[in-house]
């Protein structure tokens, strides 16, 4: 089993200069052998109707992979690196060899991302040469780390080429009987902080596939979106949501118009930039604390089934399509009013939370699944009948159970049916959906009982 566990790091001046020194030299060292790649790229094409007899073919060379740039290490530690365009000198010698061979490892993952695509089959962008700004962490192995002693709330670590011992603070003590794997070093913009990967081979890896989902141990979930609630789940219940960029919104905003406001390269532009990076830190760690109180009171609910929406957030938060008339003329296309959705989509970070859900439920030995959403949100859990057919339509009364029914509730229970495969099949007739196949009587009782827990006085 692994773990991985993030503190505050506390080096000295001495360190600092020592760390942030080999930062400049990872990212160099990333730089030359993406543009080596770029070279080899640009170097080995031509036109598919180029042919030898008549154009002139350039000669090929072996393609750069990661064994052969790692092994130009040696070579280059033989002596101090001029950088071209900035006259520095850079000493290879002075970083761990596992950190700069994981630097190698990193240009090879991108590249193969680039090209094949990831396990998923996703392929990602061209990579981009790092700046400072970017290339930020860096990786030491286990081998080159000793523990040297722990007193108190303080641990005290001995890094290979690292002058003196670095100081960490233990928030949370180490577990018992795991093995330290490999730390990695960030620069943030508050400081340093060391990410610990823990391993401990007796503990059983847990396997998804052991649980079984059931209408007990089965919870269904919403993304609500809608002014204070974040998450509706088929137990009737309601999680409120947190709005971490809309409340900071302003003060980012006043903070970003100074620092433009400010020669370039000036001082006063610099504390303002330092300033606005901590915003939008504060935002990213409000997001992800409430990502993790959120994950762990749902799995404190005893289920062993987590099933929500398998979201393309890409797609909700991209922009309309620009409408033109016979003249060229844009015609309003309603984009006003989705960059706020979009802006709101953005800043609950369901897909963070989602994968944090995943991770905290991996270890209460719990599982977590991602369904198709499609007609969730219209069909009445215990009726074959679409309601909810306008995202305007928020509740509705139902005369014959005399049964007040709330359309995220509604949604919560219908992805629960779902997960466990007593969703009705849907078909389109005429562009009108039509339920066939339908197993809804089988869960009847059941959701009338999750529905009448959620109740609101008659009208």
């Amino acid at each position: 089993m692994l773990l991985n566990y993030q503190y505050c790091a506390y080096p000295i001046a001495n360190q600092k200069r020592q760390l942030n020194a080999w930062l400049r030299i990872a990212q160099y060292w990333y730089n030359r052998q993406l543009g080596d790649r770029f070279d080899w790229w640009q170097s080995n094409r031509n036109d598919i109707n180029s042919c030898p007899l008549i154009c002139s073919l350039p000669e090929l060379r072996e393609n750069p992979d990661f064994y052969s740039q790692k092994k130009q290490l040696p070579v280059i530690k033989e002596d101090l690196v001029i950088v071209q365009h900035s006259g520095e000198l850079l000493d290879f010698t002075s970083v761990p060899s596992q950190t700069l061979q994981d630097v190698s490892k990193r240009v090879d993952l991108a590249f193969k991302r680039f090209l094949q695509g990831d396990s998923n089959g996703k392929r990602s962008g061209k990579p981009r040469f790092k700046n400072s700004a970017r290339y930020r962490t860096l990786r030491i192995e286990g081998q080159a780390i000793t523990i040297e002693r722990i007193e108190k709330d303080w641990l005290f670590l001995s890094v290979s080429k690292l002058k003196g011992w670095l100081k960490v603070r233990l928030h949370r003590l180490l577990p018992n009987g795991f093995i330290l794997k490999n730390m990695l070093l960030t620069s943030k913009t508050d400081g340093w902080y060391a990410t610990i990967c823990l391993e401990d081979p007796t503990v059983p890896v847990f396997n998804p596939t052991d649980v079984h989902p059931t209408w007990e141990n089965t919870l269904g979930m919403d993304a609500v979106l809608h002014e204070q609630d974040y998450l509706a789940t088929s137990e009737g219940t309601k999680l409120p949501s947190l709005k971490s960029f809309r409340k900071s919104e302003k003060r980012l905003a006043k903070v970003s118009q100074c620092k433009e406001k400010k020669r370039k390269g000036s001082k006063a532009r610099r504390k303002l930039a330092k300033r606005q990076g901590r915003e939008h830190q504060r935002i990213a760690r409000a997001r992800i604390d409430h990502a993790f109180k959120t994950a762990h009171a749902l799995v404190r609910t005893g289920k062993k089934i987590f099933v929500h929406e398998d979201l393309n957030l890409k797609a909700l938060s991209k922009r309309n399509k620009a409408r033109q008339d016979e003249d060229g003329k844009f015609l309003p296309n309603g984009q006003a009013a989705k960059s706020g959705l979009n802006k709101s989509w953005n800043d609950a970070a369901c897909g963070q939370f989602f994968t944090t859900l995943e991770y905290i439920a991996g270890k209460a030995g719990t599982r977590v699944i991602a369904v198709n959403p499609a007609y969730t949100s219209q069909l009445l859990a215990y009726r074959d009948k679409f309601v909810f057919t306008d995202c305007g339509i928020r509740e509705y009364w139902d005369e014959e159970f005399l049964l007040y029914v709330d359309r995220d509730i509604n949604a919560g229970i219908n992805i629960k049916r779902v997960g466990l495969g007593l969703f009705p099949t849907i078909k389109r007739r005429k562009g009108n959906p039509v339920v066939s196949n339908s197993t809804t009587n089988s869960t009847l009782k059941e959701v009338l009982e999750t529905l009448k827990m959620y109740q609101k006085p008659t009208p």
